[in-house]
């Protein structure tokens, strides 16, 4: 699909204190090939990019305790499975707080992700392992009083 214009997504880097810093990623229960990854999805009309960012970690995750921090960067890379062109703003949101340990979340809504179910975490930083599609190319880019003491 050459001629179609990029679908505008953003994805979300959120950080929290614990007194080290963590990023809140999870893995689809149902699809566990999808590997781990961030909260991200589409911008919707007349949405900002923060407001999209909010809204998709409180769909993904249930977590409506996050506020945003910085834009990161933008990747525009086509979609892994259909080659679809996007254009991907990466956000740092910073979290007041979470669950401590592992929860998983069921996504309600109307939308394409309507029923999949999220297995929620925060994951001590720098990660031990990569994100899915690509997701982790910003992270050298968090706000430095969140980044971990040794990225210093």
């Amino acid at each position: 699909m050459t001629g179609d214009p990029p679908r505008s997504r953003v994805a979300a880097y959120v950080i929290r204190r614990t007194p080290d810093p963590e990023l809140l990623v999870f893995d689809h229960v149902d699809f566990p090939e999808a590997d781990t990854q961030v909260p991200a999805g589409g911008i919707e009309p007349g949405e900002t990019t923060a407001e999209a960012a909010v809204r998709e970690v409180a769909e993904e995750t249930g977590l409506t305790c996050v506020e945003m921090v910085a834009e990161l960067g933008v990747s525009e890379r086509p979609h892994p499975e259909t080659g679809r062109a996007r254009r991907t703003t990466y956000v740092q949101l910073s979290a007041a707080g979470g669950p401590v340990g592992e929860w998983t979340h069921q996504v309600a809504g109307s939308g394409e992700d309507d029923g999949l179910r999220f297995a929620c975490r925060f994951a001590p930083l720098p990660l031990a392992a990569r994100l899915a599609d690509h997701q982790d190319e910003f992270l050298g880019r968090i706000d430095p009083a969140w980044a971990p003491p040794t990225a210093r």
